[in-house]
């Protein structure tokens, strides 16, 4: 009798929880934790673009004369920051590939948010040599998946600028020697 007794209560027990199932995820709520990135836009048509000197930022900027800028180069103490004018998912992270005068480059990239927008924006040592892929005298491609692909039309302003920039750098403390 005692048997019968404990199997009934541990029969009783299980029945408390369903066992496990393939609907078993209706019955529980889960959370968005990531969302899928945004549709991937088509490359911009880069015939006529130029790279101008804008007086009031003295960044150089790569687009149409009267349009909004499509990339541009600014410096900052040395370090080269680059920038991708198109929108991009907040905080994502994706590389910018560069290929074009003999060199194929990959440079991080990030999502930044600058005023209301979220842009690609990307810093580098001004004397890095894989900026060597830009101060060519040919046209570059510059790809940040998702967000295009773009022509980048040969000049040699983006080598007079990253040269300027370079000049910046603070060379390091040379030690004193110790006497002896």
């Amino acid at each position: 009798m005692p048997r019968f007794v404990a199997l009934c209560a541990l029969t009783l027990l299980a029945a408390c929880k369903p066992p496990a199932s393939d609907d078993y995820v209706t019955r529980t709520q889960i959370a968005d934790e990531r969302k899928a990135p945004s549709t991937p836009i088509a490359s911009p048509d880069a015939e006529g673009a130029t790279w101008a000197t804008s007086p009031e930022s003295g960044r150089l900027l790569y687009g149409k004369p009267g349009e909004m800028p499509l990339l541009s180069l600014g410096c900052e103490d040395g370090t080269l920051v680059y920038r991708r004018y198109v929108a991009a998912d907040p905080d994502a992270k994706a590389v910018l590939a560069l290929i074009g005068n003999g060199h194929v480059e990959r440079l991080w990239i990030d999502a930044a948010q600058e005023g209301e927008a979220w842009l690609w924006r990307g810093t580098i040592a001004a004397d890095d040599p894989r900026l060597d892929v830009l101060t060519g005298p040919r046209s570059v491609e510059a790809t940040v998946p998702g967000a295009g692909s773009l022509r980048l039309n040969g000049s040699q302003r983006p080598a007079e600028f990253i040269s300027r920039c370079a000049g910046e750098i603070i060379p390091p403390p040379i030690p004193e020697a110790s006497p002896e």
